[in-house]
């Protein structure tokens, strides 16, 4: 006879169980394995808290940064714009403790109760500050795009491991139930051999012209362009007339901050910046998350207004893979001959897995297939491929700060993950089809020494290596 306090467990088991698949239609079978191998982690004790500083205090640094307050106390914050640093330090300060405030992280770094770098800041400034972190004996939750350019990847891997530090990408969907579940069920053959991935990311924005605006004396525009070309701030003005005839001007900034994606010479827009979530998804379903394509051939759909956002905005991207897979990356306004999803008129947001025998799609907070059965249909226990389990990203990245294993998204699967997204805006911005070795991470072929040249972005001194040295 089973005692009474089993019962009870078993009932709240199973009704947390069909809470999550009714929040996010994860079938029951799958949540329940995934509850059933869940380890109860020792919680930290007081003295288990490591000191965490925020490099980047926009709107996703700080948000990361707060979930990591779970886990460590926030000790330093860092941002070129002091207004961003003043708000965040007032954000995370607790009781008579408030983070101390830099304008420059490189100090920050020198500090030996510093343990863990959040690294909020635009994409080309992500290299610097890992690379500076993990030589400084620090370990790192950094937001993705991981990199600017591959050659960045390659560099920052080996100094991942050079140093023996903790890095963790930002691509949470990796720690997402429903993700998971797609990539194993596409794993262990549920929708037969794969055939063909499509991965919809949003459309950008393709505004402008834009016009020289007064930069605010909170911000260090210099230090904020680090390795990009030197530019102007630039943005719009509103003139507005009072009732006394008095004019007012009012700027809106269009290449920082939140916007700054929407620029080449800071990062690859939609293509680098949702494509790094969904193209890891793609390559974890694929089984080439250390790897990558061996052919890619993107184009631009639209041309990019004169002085106005440089990143393309509506675009398509072929790919093949070595195991004869192939892949089409497009943003959601265009619409490929073999969408399972979208009735024709757009390709939604997520990933479409394509078999043999069925198919999947996967996006944030739904999953789909051909026929119910392919997702209700428990996998065996002794399934041949059983992924990463993590259900909690920022939680697995200070796990594995203490136990120095790998977490769930590791830097060369950050590197590989993005890589494809650069791969595809090498190819739409030289409009033509290249071949690439996956292996020794060149172009090959006959535009192959002409597409390497794009593997790395010119550094504006004094922002370039030498900068951290």
């Amino acid at each position: 006879m089973k005692s009474k306090s089993f019962q009870i467990n078993r009932r709240r088991f199973l009704k947390t169980t069909a809470a999550i698949t009714a929040a996010t239609g994860v079938p029951g079978w799958f949540i329940e394995q995934d509850l059933a191998q869940a380890a109860s982690p020792k919680p930290p004790g007081p003295n288990d808290r490591p000191g965490v500083a925020l490099v980047g205090c926009g709107g996703q640094g700080r948000g990361d940064c707060n979930t990591s307050r779970r886990f460590g106390e926030v000790i330093a914050v860092c941002d070129v714009d002091r207004s961003h640093a003043d708000s965040a330090a007032q954000q995370f300060t607790s009781g008579d403790k408030r983070p101390k405030v830099y304008t420059d992280f490189r100090p920050l770094m020198e500090r030996e109760d510093v343990h863990i770098i959040i690294n909020g800041t635009p994409d080309h400034w992500h290299t610097l500050i890992n690379m500076l972190a993990v030589r400084t004996g620090k370990d790192v939750y950094s937001e993705k795009p991981l990199t600017l350019c591959i050659d960045e990847g390659k560099r920052l891997v080996l100094a991942v491991r050079e140093n023996k530090r903790i890095l963790q990408v930002g691509s949470q969907q990796r720690s997402d139930r429903n993700f998971r579940l797609a990539c194993e069920l596409v794993r262990n053959g549920r929708i037969g051999k794969l055939q063909h991935m499509i991965v919809g990311l949003p459309t950008g924005p393709n505004s402008g012209p834009f016009q020289p605006i007064p930069i605010p004396e909170s911000m260090n525009w210099d230090y904020y362009l680090g390795q990009a070309p030197w530019t102007d701030y630039v943005g719009s003005v509103e003139i507005k007339k009072g009732s006394d005839g008095v004019e007012t001007r009012s700027y809106r900034p269009w290449n920082s901050h939140n916007d700054f994606r929407w620029w080449y010479c800071f990062s690859g827009g939609q293509m680098t910046d949702w494509g790094a979530h969904h193209n890891d998804i793609a390559q974890w379903g694929n089984g080439t998350e250390r790897s990558g394509p061996v052919e890619i051939h993107g184009k631009s759909l639209s041309e990019m207004k004169p002085g106005g956002f440089t990143a393309a905005a509506t675009y398509r991207v072929d790919l093949k893979y070595g195991n004869g897979v192939t892949m089409t990356i497009v943003d959601e306004s265009t619409v490929t001959d073999r969408n399972v999803v979208g009735e024709g008129k757009s390709t939604p947001n997520g990933v479409q897995f394509l078999g043999s025998e069925g198919w999947i799609y996967v996006a944030r907070g739904s999953i789909k297939s051909s026929l119910p059965d392919l997702i209700t249909t428990p996998l065996p226990d002794d399934r041949a491929v059983k992924l990463y389990n993590s259900s909690d990203h920022m939680r697995n990245f200070f796990e594995c700060v203490r136990s120095r294993k790998d977490p769930i998204c590791d830097v060369e699967i950050g590197h590989r993950s993005i890589s494809v997204a650069h791969l595809g805006v090498i190819s739409v911005r030289m409009n033509q089809p290249l071949k690439w070795n996956p292996d020794q991470e060149v172009f090959t072929g006959a535009n192959g020494a002409e597409a390497n040249k794009w593997l790395v972005r010119e550094q504006r001194k004094p922002y370039d290596y030498s900068f951290i040295a």
